[in-house]
């Protein structure tokens, strides 16, 4: 099973974009078009989401199981190395690839996410409660999706054609993979025990609206080599909702590093 994913037109080194649960390419609409000045943005959909269906093996939606399938992408792609970009749970899955296979990117960028950096605490509360979450997410379908707090209906502070693209993509969400990323990929542990292994250039656009994610962010600037941080004042969506300086800040960074 392969992911859904659109290769745009652009200059420079191909560039994975990977968004986070319940959103979908949308996600990145306000971002593709400047960044192609920089890259050649390649956007996926994860399973179950968008335009990707829901993969069968249960394997596929671990961390461990993203970065092979990240990795039959990009050679498929023929990239012999490429940029990566990941945004919420998304990120966590670009971290652990930066991470397992370095030599095959040239620099990440990330935005908020308490998947990537958690502590101790959270990553035993969700190991806990994800089990019974997941079967409440399954049982209660597409109503079910509608109804949780993450879900896109519930956005803030974005242009009303990105919301409405993400509403509409909304509609295509399978609630068994969407329980199958609570169960076995928010669930995984996170890597904040392995921020100190970092040898990609690694750019942190972190949103300052999001008060849950200060300490995370923090711990990355004192404990994470090679990392830059760009802070802008927006929420979680910091790519929607603070997009121009979203996009400057990583065409800036792309452009420093695009001839490797």
């Amino acid at each position: 099973m392969s992911l859904h994913y659109d290769v745009h037109d652009g200059h420079g080194p191909h560039a994975l974009f990977v968004h986070g649960i319940l959103s979908s390419r949308a996600q990145w609409m306000l971002n593709v078009g400047p960044l192609c000045e920089v890259c050649r943005p390649v956007v996926v959909e994860l399973y179950g989401h968008g335009r990707s269906r829901a993969a069968e093996s249960l394997d596929a939606y671990t961390p461990a199981g993203f970065v092979a399938t990240f990795e039959k992408l990009r050679v498929d792609l023929g990239a012999e190395r490429w940029f990566v970009v990941g945004q919420s749970l998304g990120a966590a899955l670009t971290f652990r690839y930066a991470l397992d296979v370095p030599e095959r990117v040239v620099a990440h960028v990330f935005t908020n996410s308490a998947s990537a950096l958690s502590d101790g605490r959270r990553q035993r509360r969700m190991a806990e409660t994800a089990p019974a979450m997941a079967k409440q997410i399954e049982a209660g379908g597409s109503a079910g999706l509608a109804a949780l707090p993450i879900h896109p209906a519930r956005a803030k502070r974005m242009p009303a054609d990105v919301h409405e693209a993400l509403l509409a993509d909304a509609q295509l969400l399978d609630a068994a993979a969407v329980a199958r990323f609570v169960e076995y990929t928010a669930a995984a542990p996170s890597l904040r025990d392995r921020v100190h292994e970092n040898r990609v250039p690694t750019l942190l656009v972190a949103g300052t609206r999001e008060e849950s994610f200060v300490e995370p962010a923090q711990f990355a600037r004192e404990n994470m080599p090679n990392l830059e941080i760009v802070e802008l004042d927006a929420g979680h969506a910091v790519n929607i909702q603070a997009a121009d300086g979203f996009n400057t800040a990583v065409r800036s960074f792309f452009a420093s590093r695009g001839s490797f």
